[in-house]
């Protein structure tokens, strides 16, 4: 029984951690965009590379 006692105020803190982390998360903006992230892994265009620059000997 004494477990118990010792176990229930672990487990409220513990709730509240992963409630507070939760609520932190949402004013990051983590779930401000839900399909970008999806739709941006489907995309085949890499970012355009600056040209060389071109031999102007002549």
């Amino acid at each position: 029984m004494s477990s118990v006692l010792f176990l229930i105020p672990i487990a409220l803190f513990l709730g509240a951690l992963g409630l507070g982390a939760f609520l932190w998360s949402l004013k990051s903006g983590q779930y401000d965009d839900m399909e970008g992230a999806g739709l941006r892994i489907l995309d085949d265009d890499e970012p355009e590379k600056a040209p060389a620059k071109a031999d102007t000997k002549i």
